[in-house]
């Protein structure tokens, strides 16, 4: 579970205005934060099955706003990779 504060974070650097919280690039940008926190989680605690299942979830859920993103805005889609470390 992320603070409000961390949330913030990761949607600041890749929001397209002042108030952005829906745009692709902050629910991408958002769910990888949350991917960390969860995967650091998980190497401590490996039986936690529940979370494993979330952090799947988060996985395949970026993975549809990368895809959606790369359809209509490829420039966004190559910005949002680079900038979150992932790779295609």
């Amino acid at each position: 579970m992320l603070s409000k504060q961390k949330k913030a974070n990761a949607i600041k650097d890749s929001k397209r205005h002042d108030t952005d919280t829906g745009s692709p690039e902050a629910q991408v940008a958002l769910l990888t934060r949350q991917i960390d926190e969860l995967a650091k989680h998980l190497k401590k605690h490996k039986k936690d099955f529940h979370s494993r299942r979330g952090l799947l979830q988060m996985v395949a859920d970026r993975r549809k706003h990368l895809k959606y993103l790369q359809r209509k805005d490829e420039v966004a889609y190559q910005g949002i990779l680079k900038k979150m470390g992932l790779k295609r």
